[in-house]
């Protein structure tokens, strides 16, 4: 993959998280009833940085876990699953709760799916809220984010790449080419 433009600095990307959170914190009059939960990889660690937002700015520590969404993907074939692993981490019982899926770039949204698939696997909470740093467009299912960092037009020849710190030693989002 090769880098095209920078999209969105490490400054940028904790305003825009610092903006959901707010976003977050109204919508549901506070923190005490949500859960976090991360999509495996990237936005685990997206997930863990709202956390830390809400924290600072209501005093409220949120339940956070993460999600494995390998045994919901829709274009896996039951041998594939059988091999897979789909684990999935949820810290508390979410029946009452509002299940906050973060991810790192919404496209298809068959990412959301199969994470909602995985949700309600485990339980079903009062509501299933979704967060996502860079929504880029050309979506297949009737998926809509109900928080975004960055709307990013791209043609469907392009990646949308998130790099954080605990995985790639940086933090940026930007725009390839495939290659």
């Amino acid at each position: 993959m090769k880098r095209k433009a920078l999209i969105m600095d490490e400054a940028a990307i904790n305003r825009a998280l610092a903006r959901i959170t707010h976003e977050i914190i109204e919508r549901n009059r506070g923190a005490e009833d949500i859960c976090l939960l991360g999509i495996k990889r990237r936005g685990v660690y997206l997930t863990d940085m709202l956390a830390m937002n809400i924290r600072r700015f209501e005093g409220v520590r949120v339940p956070v876990g993460y999600l494995d969404i390998t045994l919901h993907r829709d274009d896996l074939t039951e041998e594939d699953k059988q091999d897979a692993v789909g684990e999935c981490f949820i810290p508390c019982d979410i029946r009452e709760k509002t299940v906050i899926i973060v991810d790192d770039v919404l496209y298809t949204g068959r990412t959301a799916r199969a994470a909602m698939e995985a949700v309600f696997a485990n339980a079903r909470p009062k509501a299933v809220q979704l967060a996502v740093l860079v929504d880029r467009g050309h979506r297949e299912l009737p998926v809509r984010p109900d928080y975004v960092g960055k709307n990013v037009p791209t043609s469907k020849s392009e990646l949308v790449a998130v790099t954080v710190k605990e995985i790639d030693r940086e933090m940026g989002v930007y725009i390839c080419d495939p290659e």
